[in-house]
């Protein structure tokens, strides 16, 4: 496990922007696939967004085109930046990790498949 800590959140106007980071510890992110999830109030929460050591992303269907992630090696740091952003997408923003390469099968949208994971950050849209 790493820790893992996320931050860019805010309040923003529909139709706005936000970059989310998710900075990591470790020695080994580059192998790390990393994932975004999010809970809204009295939902469960759900996938966002992922991405694999060799930088192949996977997008939830509601945010595919708007959403992109992406990695920083050499900052040990992963983006989520966010466009086009609507009310519904108003949640707290995980981040999570897979670091072990052999805890079994990783599924991108798999929220017990990450062993890491973060304290989230607000994301507000207001109409």
């Amino acid at each position: 496990q790493v820790q893992l800590v996320e931050s860019g959140g805010g309040l923003v106007q529909a139709g706005g922007s936000l970059r989310l980071s998710c900075a990591a510890s470790g020695r080994t992110f580059s192998t790390y696939n990393m994932g975004w999830f999010r809970q809204a109030p009295g939902k469960e929460r759900e996938f966002v967004a992922a991405i694999e050591g060799n930088g192949d992303t996977y997008y939830a269907d509601s945010v595919k085109g708007r959403f992109t992630m992406s990695k920083e090696n050499a900052k040990n740091t992963a983006h989520l930046q966010m466009n086009s952003l609507k009310p519904e997408d108003t949640a707290v923003y995980y981040c999570a990790a897979r670091t072990d390469p052999f805890g079994g099968l990783w599924y991108p949208s798999g929220a017990s498949t990450y062993d890491s994971w973060g304290r989230g950050t607000q994301v507000t849209v207001s109409s």
